[in-house]
């Protein structure tokens, strides 16, 4: 729906339209005291849905800056015509960890786990995006992966690429394949995906006192976006 009206509305109005519906939902399903915030919660079957709801605001389908009008078009083509678990990816990516301490993992679609020793594998289903932390990068780029002795190293660096391999396999489209490194300009596309948890609004020090990387943005992280929500469920409207 919300892709449908976006090809026919101005983008400002349809986020308007998506956050009134949003609200009247949580306000219906919701579980709370009236005018406390705090008491808030959601049933387990939509404890989730606010979550997607905040990253399709964000997403290539709303936020149709840096993309040209063929790609706005090819997108939300796409979105109305895969199945439910693809278009799932579409809103809200995959990203699975992969460290020398544990074995791959998926995790929250946060800047937290935006580490220096860790390679990072996003799929947005149009697009995979294989992050490499700068000291990992330092390692495979000093050759330490060819070493003997090194070959935990050398796992690390060659499973995420097993693993695109299985996701490209049989997509279609085929994904575009990223490959970058921590600090470089293609980390961008790791990055805008991102929940913004750690930014330079609430990391005291500034750029370099954090070992997670600073994101410098203006966009409210999903728990500024939940909290309001709850705030404005509570109070019926």
């Amino acid at each position: 729906m919300v892709s449908w009206r976006a090809q026919r509305e101005q983008v400002f109005d349809v986020m308007r339209w998506l956050d009134r519906m949003l609200i009247r939902v949580c306000s219906k399903f919701g579980i709370y005291k009236k005018d406390d915030a705090s008491s808030f919660s959601l049933p387990a079957n939509l404890s989730i849905f606010p979550q997607f709801m905040f990253h399709l605001r964000r997403s290539q389908f709303l936020q149709v800056f840096n993309s040209s009008p063929d790609e706005t078009a090819y997108f939300r083509y796409h979105l109305m015509r895969q199945n439910v678990q693809n278009c799932l990816v579409m809103i809200q990516p995959t990203l699975y960890s992969y460290s020398l301490t544990a074995p791959p993992t998926p995790v929250l679609l946060d800047n937290s786990h935006v580490l220096p020793d860790r390679v990072l594998l996003l799929d947005a289903f149009f697009w995979l995006t294989v992050w490499t932390g700068e000291t990992i990068a330092s390692w495979r780029n000093d050759g330490y992966h060819e070493q003997p002795g090194y070959e935990n190293v050398k796992q690390l660096i060659e499973e995420p690429a097993v693993d695109v391999r299985q996701l490209m396999d049989g997509r279609l489209p085929v994904p575009r394949l990223i490959e970058t490194d921590q600090h470089k300009s293609q980390a961008r596309f790791l990055l805008h995906k991102l929940n913004p948890s750690i930014t330079h609004v609430n990391q005291p020090g500034g750029y370099g006192q954090s070992k997670n990387e600073l994101v410098y943005t203006d966009d409210v992280s999903l728990q500024v976006f939940f909290s309001h929500l709850g705030k404005l469920a509570v109070q019926g409207q």
